[in-house]
C-alpha cells in the first residue's frame, strides 16, 4: 500500500517567466510571430515585446493568448501556479 508519508513534494528547478510560456506554447504549436499575432489579435511587436518579457501580459493580451493557444489565460499569466497547487496537494 502506498504512505503519503513516503513521499515529499518535488522540488521546482526551473522558473519560467510569462514570456518564456508564450515563446514556449508559441513555438511548441510551429507558429512564427506573425501567425500568433493573427490568431490572437495582439500586434507582433508586442508579440515580441511580451515574449522577451518588456512589457507586462495584461488581462486582455492573457485572454487573447489563452484563446488563440486553447489553454486558461491563468497558465499565461501566472506561470508557477500549477507548482502552487501541487505543493498544496502533496
Amino acid at each position: 500500500m502506498i504512505n503519503k508519508k513516503d513521499f515529499v513534494p518535488a522540488k521546482s528547478y526551473a522558473k519560467l517567466s510569462t514570456g518564456e510560456v508564450v515563446k514556449f506554447l508559441r513555438e511548441w504549436q510551429e507558429w512564427s510571430r506573425a501567425d500568433l499575432a493573427k490568431k490572437s489579435g495582439i500586434n507582433i511587436n508586442n508579440i515580441s515585446l511580451l515574449e522577451n518579457d518588456k512589457i507586462d501580459i495584461g488581462k486582455r493580451r492573457a485572454i487573447a493568448l489563452g484563446k488563440a493557444f486553447r489553454v486558461h489565460p491563468a497558465l499565461i499569466m501566472f506561470p508557477d501556479i500549477g507548482s502552487r497547487y501541487l505543493k498544496k496537494a502533496a
